[in-house]
């Protein structure tokens, strides 16, 4: 059976590499690409790929984002992460979107070809660096996580959903932790996926459930 691959990312020369990669495969077929997010869900949409190849740093709509939309209208295409970030957080949010995989860009051809069979036959890939990030976190003793009710978060995050729990809104926030609004939105951005929640007020009620903000 042939593996039908959609490539998302805005780099023409890197999506020209990768499809010459795969052309090569007797199994693999790219059947379209997209420059950024918005346009990736709408030809998951249209061309139920088996596989979808997702750089995180698109323009509008970013790779973490439509990796969630695609999850949540229920596709049965696998996501795999290809991008050059490689910092916990993004690891994190991105497995906590429903991404399967995780690789950084100038991992090996053979990896990434291999990747997409793994995927696309039921299997979660991770690249080394990313796959000792992960067994790293999981490592930590029991107790240092258990003492933390949303372990997933970073220190900021926890920082910020502590004020969310207290209903600050975004602006407040950023005058109190001496950062930009943008910043604050994309941390509650990240806290939403990570905590697998809708918006704002679900949000402030695992929070206030977990202890935080006002009681």
């Amino acid at each position: 059976m042939t593996i039908r691959v959609l490539i998302a990312d805005d780099h023409p020369v890197f999506v020209s590499g990768l499809s010459v990669t795969f052309d090569a495969c007797d199994d693999i077929e790219v059947v379209g690409t997209a420059p950024d997010g918005a346009t990736a869900v709408e030809r998951v949409d249209e061309l139920a790929p088996d596989v979808v190849l997702m750089d995180l740093r698109m323009p509008g709509l970013t790779g973490i984002e439509a990796t969630r939309a695609i999850v949540a209208q229920g596709s049965a295409s696998s996501i795999v992460v290809l991008t050059m970030l490689e910092d916990d957080e993004s690891v994190f949010t991105a497995m906590a979107a429903g991404a399967r995989g995780y690789l950084v860009k100038g991992a090996p051809q053979e990896r990434i070809i291999d990747a997409v069979r793994s995927v696309a036959a039921g299997g979660l890939v991770f690249g080394q660096d990313v796959a000792a990030q992960v067994l790293a976190f999981f490592a930590e003793p029991r107790g240092s996580r258990a003492a933390q009710p949303f372990p997933g978060l970073t220190d900021r995050e926890t920082e910020v959903l502590q004020h969310v729990a207290s209903g600050w809104n975004n602006q407040r926030i950023a005058r109190e932790l001496g950062v930009s609004e943008k910043t604050v939105r994309n941390h509650v951005s990240n806290i939403f996926a990570k905590l697998r929640v809708a918006d704002r007020s679900e949000a402030i009620v695992r929070a206030r459930e977990a202890g935080f903000g006002a009681t």
